[in-house]
């Protein structure tokens, strides 16, 4: 994994509740998490407050706006997700070894999974799809087949995972480093 993000190559953005940037051959850190693994009344008041700040702060962003952005929204949901909020299913040892197979089985294939950890509620993840795969791809895969294995387990019917992903590219090798450590210690401050 060496592939940094470019913004002198060609990229892509999509937004849906996040922004969403796309690039070949990159290294992406991203996040997923359980359906319940949010609670609903911080969420209503938390997407009210990114929704002002984004009228205000219209892009281009600035690479200041954009650590604000990150410190007030994406940081604030990594601290909601690391208090153990809803079933956290994750964590039972049948689920955890299920979803950890499912992020290894394409690993060399369609993508080269680095640094990550399951989570009772949410999973992180290092990872650069290969040749024509991409994030979006790789996550509907792992989200997909996992959902699937868990409702048998558990027998529930709804949704298992939360529609949306956080993912970022990684910027540089200090930052991948800062991800990495990230990772490695998510599960001793959770």
């Amino acid at each position: 994994m060496t592939n940094f993000f470019d913004p002198y190559s060609e990229y892509q953005t999509a937004r849906r509740n996040l922004p969403h940037w796309n690039q070949k051959a990159v290294i992406y850190f991203v996040t997923f998490h359980l359906a319940d693994s949010l609670p609903a009344e911080k969420l209503a008041a938390f997407k009210e407050e990114k929704t002002r700040w984004l009228d205000v702060n219209r892009p281009p962003l600035s690479a200041t706006q954009v650590k604000e952005y990150h410190q007030r929204f994406s940081g604030r949901i990594q601290r909601w997700l690391d208090s153990g909020y809803g079933s956290c299913i994750l964590g039972r040892p049948e689920i955890l070894t299920l979803v950890e197979e499912a992020l290894r089985f394409f690993d060399g294939d369609r993508y080269v999974l680095g640094e990550h950890v399951v989570m009772p509620n949410h999973v992180h993840a290092l990872v650069e799809p290969v040749s024509h795969y991409t994030l979006p791809g790789v996550l509907h895969s792992w989200k997909s087949f996992s959902a699937n294995q868990i409702k048998k387990i558990t027998r529930s019917h709804g949704p298992v995972w939360h529609q949306e992903s956080f993912d970022r590219i990684v910027r540089s090798p200090a930052h991948l480093n800062r991800i990495q450590e990230y990772i490695r210690e998510n599960p001793k401050g959770a």
